[in-house]
């Protein structure tokens, strides 16, 4: 028989960067008691993003981070949206480049990630921030 569980994660950030999540949530896919189904992650933001990457050269998230500021220039004059400052309308562009949701399987009790795979807030604000992300889970 089918069952759900849904809660909330606070993530605090300190500015601009990758942080990793997926302990949090394979901690609470745990508790749920839900050995396979289908996660949805999902981040209630438009200046912040969901991405899988490697989670074992921290050199990736580095690299991704340098790409994103090089592809997407925090420079006021480009943009029409700045009441929120230099780093915003980047902020929505870059979210827009990226996922604001993942799914993902779970089975066995646990998110079914890649050996080297890590869940990350892409946080895209240079200011420290509270980020809700959702997790839903259906399965059995």
């Amino acid at each position: 028989m089918l069952s759900q569980d849904q809660t909330t994660l606070e993530i605090s950030t300190n500015g601009q960067g990758l942080f990793e999540i997926t302990d949090q949530i394979q901690s609470w896919i745990g508790q749920t008691g839900l050995m396979r189904g289908q996660l949805t992650v999902f981040v209630q933001h438009t200046s912040a993003s969901l991405t899988i990457q490697e989670n074992a050269d921290p050199d990736v998230r580095l690299d991704l981070e340098i790409f994103f500021g090089r592809l997407v220039q925090e420079n006021p004059s480009l943009y029409r949206h700045t009441c929120e400052g230099p780093d915003d309308m980047p902020a929505h562009i870059k979210s827009a480049l990226t996922d604001v949701s993942l799914t993902i399987p779970v089975g066995n009790g646990q998110a079914m990630l890649g050996t080297w795979q890590g869940v990350y807030l892409f946080e895209h604000r240079h200011a420290p921030h509270r980020r809700k992300v959702v997790l839903h889970l259906i399965g059995e």
